[in-house]
């Protein structure tokens, strides 16, 4: 059976959550961001896309790679793929064109 503090902490973050979403909402005048966060904010995706694809393609079990990979490959070949179509389908299916058979045949 839980115990009444595990109950009491799931509510708990449970209401912070839900006022901290609905902050913007309890204010009766509009919200302006200052231009310097306006401008911040368009190198958010650029930034979140380095902080989660480049770990990903460059390193394997926190180590960088070390030799030829077939994620490096697959993620020149979809980038190169972009860069000619601007298709994020083409993108992905060139990529993965290039990564399964290195990974499955070769096993890279």
């Amino acid at each position: 059976m839980t115990d009444f503090w595990t109950v009491a902490l799931i509510v708990g973050l449970a209401a912070v959550t839900v006022v901290a979403r609905c902050f913007f909402f309890l204010s009766s005048r509009p919200w302006g961001l200052p231009h310097w966060a306006e401008r911040g904010l368009q190198y958010a995706p650029i930034a979140a896309l380095a902080a989660v694809v480049l770990p990903e393609i460059l390193t394997v079990q926190g180590e960088l790679v070390r030799g030829p990979d077939a994620r490096i490959f697959g993620a020149i070949v979809g980038a190169a793929a972009f860069f000619w179509r601007r298709s994020v389908l083409a993108t992905i299916a060139a990529g993965m064109a290039v990564y399964l058979p290195l990974h499955l045949g070769l096993g890279w």
